[in-house]
């Protein structure tokens, strides 16, 4: 985001001002309602000589990230196209600005107004925005109240949920063919069957998923015995259904896809599986191991019998063995110049070819094996192989470390289990790499987050390059200054009770371990 640098023109109250002013509303906040901020910064603009020539309106939006704020970007369009006819832009407060999980991005929005020229005004807050070091200060707690307050309530939520799972309760997302949601009142009682598109209103109404109509699940168990009796693949299934003229839940046709996902769900034997992904806080979709997803086993009442659904399994899993990693990248490599593109979606509508799910657990995820073929996703999946590289890299550090402080003079234990070295049966210390980030503006941060459970005398934190293969430098920390939470480190300037303990190598750490005979101490 380029553009001339202008100082903002000074507001000296002595003309009519021309301002622009925006409003944004996420679903869970009624009391933030646009209306609402639109009267309050409306009585601002009376009492400061400003008039209001332009609104940017995001309705229920989230303040997460930019993604989907089509206002905001209109504005920060509008600011740096060309000199735009107002001079400030007022809003109703900083959590209503963003609420950024980087309080750096959305410091870097109002920076971009503020290199054009234009101010950005908080009508709501109990300070000016006129850079004075309190205000800089003041906006740099706000910006990271705002972006806590969205991780404490994602948290919160993410719990909730696990434990309406824990309960048996149904968590959003389409029954499926053959099952329908059942609205229970606070006592458990079948309230109603709920629609295509219904919801419940009630805050202690709970969901659960039921038998549908009689000839779906019938269907469905129809679907399970051509595949497990008959060998029939997904694709002749499908191709079965659509001559029948029988249609999907959502009344599409029927896909290799859609049979391989009845054939595979455990709602159809009642079982509640949820945390199958995550995508907290609008950040990367990550897909969990089995050991994290949360799960109530006979939840509901099923519609395939349990022996059945296993027999499908069986056969899924001993279809996919007959592909050796050559073939199945061969397949996938066809795939890809017929179609140009990949995805899990694509892969397991395709016939004769193991689905997605065999190919992440063969080649340890799609985008490695993605990769092996030529192919790279539009969206930047870098970070993956980034984290991998540096958890392979982790023990080369350590044993980088140890050999360190031993050549030093230090006698170490090393724990394989929880990573701690003990060093001279004196004091433990724990290693821990931090990468790197870049930020939407061009900048770079280093997250740094800490095992406090296992309570070392000293943590070892590596900060790697902008690369992520080089060092930059490391930071010290004794356990009496471990911080209670994770860190965000900036390029320079951070704290200066943080950078106390930045060094360039590590020859301090050795130094503690080095023996010193009692004469020379003397």
């Amino acid at each position: 985001m380029g553009g001339s640098r202008r100082k903002p023109e000074p507001l000296d109250g002595t003309q009519r001002v021309a301002a622009a002013q925006y409003v944004r509303m996420s679903t869970d906040h009624q009391r933030y309602s646009t209306e609402n901020q639109r009267e309050a910064i409306r009585k601002y603009a009376a009492q400061h000589g400003m008039d209001i020539v332009r609104t940017y309106a995001d309705e229920g939006k989230s303040g997460l990230s930019l993604d989907g704020r089509d206002a905001l970007k209109q504005l920060i369009h509008d600011v740096q196209s060309a000199r735009p006819d107002f001079r400030v832009i007022l809003v109703y407060d900083i959590s209503r600005w963003g609420r950024f999980q980087d309080a750096d991005e959305s410091a870097y929005y109002e920076y971009v107004c503020r290199r054009a020229g234009i101010q950005v005004i908080y009508c709501a807050e109990p300070f000016e925005n006129d850079g004075s070091p309190m205000s800089v200060i003041m906006k740099s707690v706000k910006r990271a109240m705002a972006g806590e307050y969205s991780r404490e309530l994602s948290n919160k939520v993410f719990m909730g949920q696990c434990r309406l799972i824990e309960l048996g309760f149904h968590q959003g997302g389409a029954p499926g063919f053959g099952l329908r949601r059942m609205l229970l009142d606070e006592h458990r009682s079948p309230k109603t069957q709920l629609k295509l598109g219904e919801h419940k209103s009630l805050q202690t109404d709970r969901v659960i998923l039921v038998p549908g109509p009689d000839h779906e699940v019938e269907l469905v168990l129809e679907i399970y015995s051509q595949f497990v009796d008959r060998r029939l693949s997904e694709r002749e299934i499908a191709d079965g259904l659509n001559r029948a003229g029988v249609r999907t839940d959502l009344g599409r046709e029927w896909t290799r896809g859609t049979v391989h996902q009845v054939l595979t769900n455990e709602k159809y034997v009642g079982n509640n599986v949820y945390n199958r992904t995550s995508f907290k806080l609008k950040q990367k979709r990550v897909r969990n191991t089995p050991d994290m997803w949360v799960r109530r086993d006979g939840a509901y009442e099923g519609i395939v019998p349990l022996e059945l659904f296993r027999e499908a399994q069986h056969l899924i899993l001993t279809r996919a063995q007959r592909f050796d990693e050559p073939t199945m990248l061969q397949l996938l490599k066809e795939l890809y110049d017929r179609t140009g593109a990949l995805s899990g979606l694509l892969i397991d509508e395709q016939e004769g070819m193991p689905s997605s799910s065999v190919y992440r657990a063969t080649f340890g995820g799609l985008v490695r094996a993605y990769s092996l073929v030529g192919f790279r996703p539009e969206r930047d999946f870098r970070y993956i192989e980034i984290n991998q590289k540096l958890r392979t890299l982790l023990p080369d550090v350590v044993r980088e470390v140890i050999a360190g402080l031993a050549g030093a003079g230090g006698r170490t234990i090393h724990d394989a289990t929880t990573g701690l070295i003990k060093v001279n049966e004196e004091f433990t210390a724990s290693v821990v790499i931090a990468r790197c980030l870049q930020l939407p503006g061009g900048g770079f941060r280093w997250r740094v987050r800490f095992d406090t459970g296992l309570a070392p005398d000293v943590t070892i934190v590596i900060r790697m390059a902008t690369n992520n293969t080089d060092v930059l430098d490391y930071y010290l920390f004794p356990r009496i200054d471990l911080p209670l939470r994770a860190l965000r480190l900036a390029e320079d300037n951070n704290a200066v009770c943080l950078d106390a303990y930045r060094f360039d190598s590590l020859d301090p750490l050795f130094a503690l371990a080095e023996r010193v005979p009692l004469k020379a101490a003397a």
